[in-house]
């Protein structure tokens, strides 16, 4: 299994980029994010690689970012969603916008991407939200118990999520500064 590429990059167009490492040019497929961030042709580029086996053809999706890898990775296991929609989920919306309608059961929102449709959109908030936690990197535990004490006060955990990123991003990280400011944030709305 390829797990990153790094090498010039030789061409790219809306469906695929070539990359050449060893003489070899690898066809990788990749979110319209990544595509309009990549230097021009004949740079060095470095791609985390998730490598999509089946019967009839090996295919490389490339990300700039682990995290959006993983993302990748989770949405394949979930029924009725495939590398297409998993890659045009990623063009589409952002990491952490798409984590934020997943938390707030947004489906209008999930409904945007092209391909993605009532149904799935429901099945993908219901499926994620289980998982959501290993997808965030701010899972530390005083993060999820400070989480659980505001949703145990009687706070929707969607909004309580939300006050307690904007605090946790702020670089706040001892439990009682983070629930004195989250109450802060939500007593304000």
């Amino acid at each position: 299994m390829i797990a990153s590429l790094r090498g010039r990059l030789m061409s790219k167009r809306p469906e695929c980029i070539i990359v050449e490492t060893g003489g070899v040019g690898y066809d990788v497929h990749a979110p319209l994010t990544l595509l309009s961030a990549l230097p021009d042709e004949g740079s060095e580029v470095f791609l985390h690689i998730y490598t999509h086996v089946r019967e009839e053809a090996i295919t490389l999706y490339g990300f700039s970012a682990d995290a959006e890898k993983r993302i990748f990775m989770t949405l394949l296991g979930i029924s009725g969603v495939g590398p297409k929609i998993a890659l045009s989920i990623l063009s589409t919306i952002p990491p952490d916008d798409f984590h934020r309608a997943i938390t707030t059961e947004d489906t209008a929102f999930l409904c945007r991407v092209p391909g993605l449709g009532k149904k799935t959109a429901q099945r993908l908030i219901l499926e994620l939200r289980e998982k959501l936690p290993s997808m965030k990197e701010k899972g530390d535990a005083v993060f999820e118990d400070t989480l659980s004490a505001l949703v145990n006060l009687g706070y929707k955990r969607a909004f309580a999520l939300e006050a307690l990123q904007k605090v946790y991003s702020s670089g706040q990280r001892d439990i009682e500064t983070l629930l004195r400011e989250s109450l802060k944030y939500l007593t304000k709305e």
